[in-house]
Order: structure tokens, then C-alpha cells, then sequence
């Protein structure tokens, strides 16, 4: 495996993706992940920045023998301690243009927990209570909704 192999598949393992659900999101099939991964094909530029995005780091962590990123950590920078705030809460979430999750779009969910760049919310439906793992980079903002009495 090369360096950008490694990378790819060790923050994905970290984040709990197979290579059919990272394929998936990239929607290119498992086995150009794992071309990938084996280094024996880079993907197209246009994918390094998708890569990046899903596996909460930089392209040039992915791309730079000489960059390294500590867990937890999104795009450089640490996840902030007001997100990470929200954690428990109930709150509506807004996402930047084009990025907008139809199972949140105005509804009110309860943020479950952070994993890396990843928000898992639980949203709870007439039918039923759907949890989702989000981008933290996809979020415009958040309200938090004041708690019932």
C-alpha cells in the first residue's frame, strides 16, 4: 500500500465504513476503493476533494507524506467546543447549499454524539425514529430548541 492507500483506509476503518458504504458515498464501486487503498490507482483529482470531505481531513493530509492530523479533528482545526455543546440536546439543523439532508429539513432531532468530523442525530418521524451520521462540514448552523417544561 502507498502512503495515500494507508491514509484512506485507516481514517475510514477509524470511522466505521466498509469499502461498499465509503464506495457508496464517493459513488464509485468497492473495488476502486480498494485499488485505491492497495495503491495501485490514484483516484481523479475531482474525487481527492470528495475523500477528503467524507473522511473529515484536509487533501493535503490525504495527498502529503509530510502532513499529519490529529484525531477529532476537522479540516486542521479541531471540532468546537460549542458543537460539541449541542451533544444531548434537541436542535434544528441547517445545512449549507446544496448539502441539505431531506430526512432533517426543518425538523427538530436530538444530536446523539460526534465521532471525528461525523454528527450522529436521531430524528424521531410519525412512523418511526431515524438516526443519521451527518458531515459536520455540511452544517450552516444549528438551533437549539428550548427544553419543554
Amino acid at each position: 500500500m502507498n502512503e495515500f492507500g494507508n491514509k484512506v483506509a485507516q481514517k475510514r476503518k477509524d470511522m466505521g465504513m466498509t469499502q461498499v458504504e465509503f464506495a457508496d458515498a464517493l459513488s464509485v464501486t468497492r473495488q476502486t476503493v480498494s485499488r485505491w487503498e492497495a495503491g495501485t490507482v490514484m483516484p481523479d483529482v475531482d474525487k481527492i476533494g470528495d475523500i477528503a470531505r467524507i473522511l473529515g481531513v484536509t487533501c493535503d493530509y490525504l495527498l502529503r507524506d509530510d502532513v499529519e492530523v490529529e484525531q477529532g479533528t476537522m479540516a486542521g482545526s479541531s471540532v468546537s467546543a460549542m458543537l460539541l455543546a449541542t451533544q444531548g440536546k434537541k436542535v434544528k439543523i441547517d445545512f449549507c447549499e446544496d448539502e441539505t439532508d431531506i430526512d432533517l429539513y426543518d425538523k427538530v432531532c436530538t444530536v446523539v454524539g460526534f465521532e471525528g468530523n461525523w454528527m450522529k442525530v436521531s430524528v424521531q418521524t410519525k412512523k418511526e425514529t431515524i438516526e443519521k451520521i451527518i458531515p459536520v462540514s455540511s452544517i450552516f448552523s444549528i438551533e437549539i430548541m428550548k427544553e419543554e417544561a
